[in-house]
């Protein structure tokens, strides 16, 4: 069908010639979607505002050759302009639709796409730390798209837990039979912290104290440039932004 209609979160978006602009989202049925929306960045535009980062829109496309035409935007989801508002937030959110452009290709994942339209609603709720529902957000992305962490259980053995050793190569919790020489000792809260944040314990994770989610954030960042093998260049300003605030 030359025309269709999905669901999409905006990831990013480029200028395209005076005023046009190519809009890469996140689809609920069609993967990631690279498609151009003519005009909006004219002040006269009717849907430029509904196509801007971290935003949640039902949108019509018109098949392109190369890239897809954006002919109509509603929108679902009006996160972009809370989320701006706090810098913590905005940081967060922009690691999230770094992660997921880079998680995500043609092939459509519901549930990618259900995570990430539930973390921005959560970043622009403030329902949680913005720190903490990023690293929540990456383990569970992580996981979708099949490198799931364990925390409890060796991660190369099976043996059960807990463990004291966290080794991001190697899974996750490794026992000290499969730790290699010198691998650090982490302490229970953080381990917690990190399986409540894969897990969605809320409770748990809203309790923790600054030290306990800064070194858990550390473990996490760790785990996501590990397997994404290229860094995310986001992170680097949430990590900042935290550093200053401390």
């Amino acid at each position: 069908m030359p025309v269709y209609r999905d669901e999409v979160v905006v990831l990013r978006t480029h200028k395209l010639g005076e005023a046009d602009r190519i809009v890469t989202m996140l689809s609920r049925q069609h993967g990631k979607i690279r498609a151009v929306a003519k005009g909006v960045r004219r002040t006269a535009s009717k849907f430029g505002s509904r196509l801007e980062p971290f935003m949640v829109a039902d949108v019509q496309l018109y098949e392109g050759r190369t890239l897809d035409i954006v002919t109509q935007a509603e929108t679902i989801g009006s996160y972009g302009a809370l989320i701006a508002d706090d810098y913590a937030s905005y940081t967060a959110a922009n690691a999230m639709v770094e992660a997921a452009d880079r998680l995500t290709e043609a092939e459509a994942s519901l549930q990618q796409y259900l995570l990430l339209v539930g973390a921005l609603r959560s970043l622009s709720r403030h329902e949680h730390g913005p720190q903490l529902t990023l690293d929540s957000y990456l383990l569970r992305a992580l996981s979708l798209a099949g490198w799931a962490p364990s925390f409890l259980d060796c991660s190369r053995c099976g043996a059960p837990g807990p463990h004291e050793h966290v080794v991001v190569q190697l899974g996750g919790v490794v026992c000290d039979d499969c730790a290699p020489q010198g691998a650090p000792r982490i302490d229970a809260g953080t381990i917690a912290l990190l399986g409540a944040l894969l897990t969605g314990d809320w409770e748990l994770a809203d309790a923790s104290d600054d030290s306990t989610r800064s070194k858990a954030n550390g473990l996490v960042a760790a785990y996501t440039q590990w397997h994404l093998e290229r860094g995310l260049r986001s992170l680097q300003h949430v990590q900042h932004d935290q550093k200053a605030s401390g």
